[in-house]
């Protein structure tokens, strides 16, 4: 972990822009009492649409499954209802402004279909262990663009802004190392679909190592190596990227050229650079919902609500990527939406700073802080993207986790379906040595 020494003059900035954490008084006896062990409000909601949180989900699920992916959660289940493009108004207060226009958009065949909500969220007991700790040693820096004190679990469990509520994103729950396969699909303007790439990955979060210590610690919070291998004139290209809360250094990226047969660095694989890896059709960081370090923007918690959201999506990796991919949106008929408790979080361009998108909300899950839905707007205010995340649940971490992220610019009528995970697979595995992340591993794999 970073031991900074902070002048007088760098903490009172810090202070007077981002309140430290634990300022008003953080109570920690309230997780696991009040709140969950990941601070998302135990009790459900007045009507019983919400039901309260009972555990998660942390026994093996019987049936089917991609890997370590159960792919039938809750088999015999039937929507409760359907919103469509004749009576989505009457929920008007719980759909996000891209829910909206998608419906608007394709009325003959978008919908959403409303299932029972299971509140499906659970972390190791470690994780739980480390997230009581965090509560009184974690504290935002760098004028909230970094962190300190803090490992092994959710930073800010009970967060006071939205810088630390972004933070519990970047650093939600994940297994130690994972390795899965996974698909790009670009879905045109005329309504087909294109392979953009076929690649294998390889992603470790140090941070949740079982003996993450936060003196130790040097920062990095996620790794990833990935080789592609379709198409084949795309094939045994490889991508390397390190994150940090450094926001100094905050990514470290090595990218492998087949044609030129060689290791580069990749400074502008980030924030609002074109994805190359499917085919430019969404910026780097909306992979997963946001990938990347959160200093090009201000960020402003706005409240949490109740928001019909894509939810326990295990279902939705069953089928073909064929079938679960419609002409100009994921295939509703194999989307889970359910009602949740989300914290709204507002993004604005800092100053100083560039984006291509300007202004964007988040919705982030209470329960897990894996980001849900996005909405990106343009210059003038006008809603220009989207993104659906489909959370699944793996009971062997256990976690929700999010990989597959539908990115739609609505103003171009395309669509990005961004690490799809139908007909893939996807475990957990052992930890790697760290050196397995570098470009020099991969150049010494490429001359092999």
């Amino acid at each position: 972990m970073f031991n900074r020494i902070r002048n007088a003059m760098t903490l009172a900035l810090t202070l007077a822009v981002v309140p430290a954490t634990f300022a008003a008084g953080t109570d920690v006896s309230k997780l696991g009492t009040e709140l969950t062990p990941l601070g998302g409000i135990m009790a459900g909601n007045a009507d019983g649409s919400i039901p309260a949180w009972t555990g998660g989900l942390t026994e093996k699920v019987a049936g089917e499954h991609a890997g370590d992916i159960p792919l039938e959660l809750f088999k015999d289940e039937k929507p409760l209802y359907r919103v469509d493009a004749s009576n989505y108004q009457q929920y008007a207060d719980q759909l996000s402004d891209g829910t909206v226009e998608l419906l608007k958009k394709y009325p003959d065949t978008f919908y959403i279909d409303v299932y029972p909500s299971h509140r499906t969220a659970a972390a190791p007991q470690y994780v739980y262990d480390a997230i009581k700790a965090n509560v009184t040693n974690c504290e935002l820096v760098e004028e909230g663009y970094s962190l300190e004190g803090c490992i092994g679990g959710i930073p800010f469990p009970m967060p006071e802004n939205g810088n630390e509520v972004m933070w519990n994103f970047l650093l939600r729950v994940e297994a130690p190392s994972i390795e899965y396969t996974f698909k790009n699909i670009v879905g045109n303007a005329d309504g087909s679909h294109t392979l953009a790439t076929r690649n294998e990955i390889s992603f470790q979060y140090p941070p949740y190592y079982e003996d993450a210590d936060p003196d130790d610690w040097n920062g990095e919070y996620s790794m990833f190596r990935f080789n592609t291998m379709e198409p084949p004139f795309k094939a045994g290209e490889s991508l390397v990227i390190r994150d940090s809360i450094d926001a100094d250094s905050p990514r470290k990226a090595w990218q492998y050229l087949l044609g030129q047969r060689r290791v580069r660095r990749a400074p502008t694989v980030a924030y609002d650079t074109p994805d190359f890896v499917a085919s430019g059709a969404n910026y780097f960081d909306e992979v997963q919902g946001l990938l990347g370090h959160i200093d090009r923007y201000s960020w402003t918690l706005k409240g949490k609500k109740e928001l019909l959201v894509p939810y326990n999506n295990n279902g939705f990796i069953a089928p073909t990527a064929d079938e679960a991919i419609s002409e100009f949106h994921l295939n509703p008929q194999h989307v889970r939406w359910e009602k949740h408790r989300v914290w709204e979080v507002e993004a604005q361009v800092a100053d100083g700073k560039r984006h291509a998108v300007p202004t964007r909300t988040y919705y982030i899950d209470e329960d897990s802080w894996v980001i849900l839905l996005m909405d990106g707007y343009d210059a003038e205010g006008n809603l220009w993207r989207t993104s659906q995340l489909t959370p699944f649940v793996v009971p062997s971490v256990p976690a929700v986790l999010i990989k597959t992220a539908t990115v739609f610019n609505l103003q171009a009528k395309t669509m990005s379906v961004i690490q799809s995970l139908n007909g893939e697979s996807f475990h957990v595995v052992d930890t790697k040595p760290e050196t397995f992340f570098t470009g020099d591993a991969v150049a010494a794999d490429a001359v092999r």
